[in-house]
């Protein structure tokens, strides 16, 4: 029975698909192991968490690593840049192209050292305020009007610090918030998928 359903589903023509239900999870970061648990990759351990709790396995694929799940009849794709933050934009457009999803079904999770620990601010546009990697989107898309999920890292550090603090790890004290802010962050993303952005927003811009 699997091999025949297969069948028919590879049989299924461009027209019978609904991209409407598709989305686009992309979480920035910096791939290598000098980079795991660093501020800078919070937007990785969003996407890590929702893959590990669905039980999927990520792949290696053009520009990200990748992987997908359903929630609620939405199919859910989630990205890992392989491009490095800087040049994020490349695998955003990549995908969106690829698999067609809509823009507004884009929702690109980041780092924000404006917020503090344990907030999430959820915007449907915006400038890429200082950070790199919404910026290069942004060029690259040639437009801002996509939705992004900014989870604060703080900014407990001094003058020309910036770098090292978002590309170091968190501290332990830091560590007690993180698990339920990525726990607050996953429940964000399904509920962009699933209610909207604006609910979303509404639920997890506290």
């Amino acid at each position: 029975m699997g091999i025949i359903k297969k069948l028919f589903s590879r049989c299924k023509s461009a027209d019978d698909i609904d991209y409407s239900m598709k989305y686009l999870i992309a979480g920035l970061g910096n791939v290598g192991a000098e980079y795991e648990g660093t501020r800078h990759n919070v937007g990785f351990m969003v996407v890590d968490e929702m893959a590990r709790k669905a039980e999927v396995r990520w792949s290696l694929e053009r520009r990200a690593y990748r992987t997908e799940l359903k929630i609620k009849g939405r199919t859910l794709i989630l990205i890992k840049p392989t491009t490095y933050m800087n040049l994020s934009g490349e695998a955003v457009r990549y995908w969106l192209q690829t698999e067609k999803v809509p823009l507004e079904n884009l929702l690109v999770v980041v780092d924000d050292i404006a917020l503090p620990i344990g907030t999430l601010r959820m915007r449907k546009q915006g400038s890429g305020g200082g950070h790199n990697g919404l910026r290069n989107i942004e060029t690259l898309l040639g437009r801002n009007d996509y939705c992004r999920l900014r989870i604060g890292v703080g900014n407990n550090f001094g003058r020309g610090q910036q770098i090292d603090y978002v590309l170091g790890p968190f501290s332990s004290e830091e560590q007690a918030d993180l698990a339920p802010t990525l726990e607050k962050a996953c429940e964000a993303v399904s509920c962009f998928a699933t209610q909207g952005p604006d609910r979303a927003m509404n639920f997890y811009n506290k």
